[in-house]
């Protein structure tokens, strides 16, 4: 029973990473799950950027497989682990949700972003590559994620403002979130990376000057704050 959080991440995790084969591949919300279609929104990186779900996945898997190896029943790993697993439970079915309904793939991303974050902050700094960095570049990538969600359903639902005006608040709210996050612990620079990786996405697919200058000023804030964090590793 000691080890019941670490295999609940093991299992979790498995699932997490295996789910895409079992779903419909998912390039973005269609044409007929939203009411004003966003074909190529401008909040979303450019396709290549995706590829950082490769060193995500096979992180986390070789995390919990240390972590019930090493960790099973250390109470560190078991304060990250609680809410990681709801994470991970949540991100299982996510693509067949965003097949389904954008708005409840943006509900859902939402709750993966936050949970995840929780992990994080919990995350133990003295196992910082077996626990804090993959889960600091997971939640950094969903935090990036979640604001691309909301972007693209809010602008194709007509809410406020159009997918530019919303390009502009999800890089806005992503680089700030990302700031906070990074405030609220001990430093883990992967999580601003994997936020900086999202931008430059952005950046790549080349949608706006405006959208593209916004990036470039919260890569440059990011990366500022991550090499101040890199001296404090």
């Amino acid at each position: 029973m000691k080890q019941l959080y670490a295999l609940a991440t093991l299992i979790l995790t498995i699932t997490f990473v295996i789910s895409p084969a079992f779903t419909d591949p998912f390039t973005g919300f269609r044409a007929d799950q939203l009411p004003n279609p966003q074909i190529d929104p401008p909040v979303q990186p450019a396709g290549y950027a995706f590829s950082i779900w490769g060193l995500i996945y096979g992180w986390l898997i070789v995390s919990a497989v240390f972590g019930i190896w090493k960790r099973g029943d250390d109470p560190a790993w078991d304060r990250m682990r609680a809410p990681l697993n709801v994470s991970l439970a949540l991100g299982t079915p996510w693509l067949a949700i965003a097949n389904a309904s954008a708005i409840w793939a943006t509900v859902v991303i939402w709750g993966m972003a936050a949970f995840a974050i929780a992990a994080l902050i919990r995350a133990p700094h003295a196992d910082r590559w077996w626990a804090q960095a993959p889960v600091a570049l997971y939640a950094g990538w969903l935090t990036a994620a979640a604001f691309v969600s909301l972007g693209t359903t809010a602008a194709g639902y007509g809410l406020l403002t159009d997918g530019f005006g919303w390009a502009l608040i999800g890089i806005t709210g992503a680089s700030i979130l990302a700031i906070a996050v990074q405030h609220m612990r001990k430093p883990a620079p992967e999580y601003s990376a994997a936020v900086i990786w999202a931008l430059i996405g952005i950046m790549v697919a080349g949608p706006a000057v405006t959208v593209s200058s916004t990036a470039l000023v919260g890569i440059a804030i990011l990366l500022t704050l991550n090499v101040v964090n890199l001296r404090a590793v």
